[in-house]
């Protein structure tokens, strides 16, 4: 089987967010694939099951630890092989858990990714928040996977040296920190990190998944359903969001690290 690595939401190698993405042959165990994923060490494998006549492709995303329900990443990867292999041209459609999710390749080069919107809802300030943080939130609301938080500002974001370790004690996927942009004359519009330690994920360098919730959050903010993201990790990466309730179009570069062939 073939099996790659794609820097995903960057035209730069190294830097985005990489993801080992596998093209099945045939059905593998979910042992199989979470212990592959181990194996890869990636924040996400994405692995993708052959096409059948008048059906979408199968995708399935395993972090080292866990398989997740939404992983845009990885998604963005697997229609990144897909396309730049010649296996798939105009709109892909993949079968996933979070139900049929549809990529385009652009006349830019970027494809964009079909995704629902979670518009996340206020919730009280959990407790231990504040002190894991190491900052005060000016807002605290909730997903349907991740915890997001509002800080006062783009330097707050950048300096955050959080208590990772406390988020585990949370009833979420991740706590996402975001923060309205600096300088929105720079082409961007709010800032990120995330932090999934409960999916074996300290902090994820770049998070399509998370951006289903920035995405409608900032733009019923700012009045805007055109906006960009950049996440602040040490490798950073920007997401292009367009918010159409119920959906949001999340799109972005890709670039192939590797490919090789799995021997197991």
């Amino acid at each position: 089987m073939r099996i790659f690595t794609v820097d995903s939401f960057t035209d730069r190698p190294f830097k985005g967010n990489p993801a080992a993405v596998c093209l099945l042959e045939s059905p593998r165990s979910d042992d199989w694939m979470q212990s592959l994923a181990r194996e890869m060490r990636h924040s996400e494998t994405a692995f993708v099951t052959p096409r059948e006549e008048g059906h979408p492709y199968g995708l399935r995303w395993f972090t080292p630890a866990v398989e997740v329900d939404l992983c845009g990443h990885a998604t963005l990867a697997a229609a990144h092989i897909l396309y730049s292999t010649g296996a798939a041209s105009g709109a892909i459609e993949f079968s996933t858990r979070s139900g049929i999710l549809t990529t385009k390749l652009l006349d830019n080069g970027f494809i964009s990714m079909d995704f629902p919107a979670y518009l996340p809802t206020e919730i009280p300030t959990p407790a231990i928040l504040p002190e894991a943080l190491g900052a005060t939130p000016e807002w605290v609301g909730a997903g349907p996977m991740d915890i997001l938080v509002e800080l006062k500002s783009e330097q707050v974001i950048r300096d955050l040296t959080p208590d990772i370790e406390a988020f585990t004690t949370l009833d979420a996927r991740a706590v996402c920190v975001t923060a309205p942009a600096a300088d929105r004359s720079t082409g961007i519009d709010y800032v990120s990190r995330f932090f999934a330690p409960n999916a074996g994920v300290p902090e994820d360098p770049v998070t399509g998944s998370a951006h289903c919730m920035l995405s409608p959050y900032w733009s019923t903010k700012f009045g805007e359903n055109t906006l960009v993201g950049a996440q602040l990790s040490p490798r950073g990466g920007t997401i292009h969001t367009t918010y159409t309730h119920p959906r949001t179009t999340l799109s972005g570069p890709a670039i192939t690290i590797w490919s090789g062939d799995l021997h197991v």
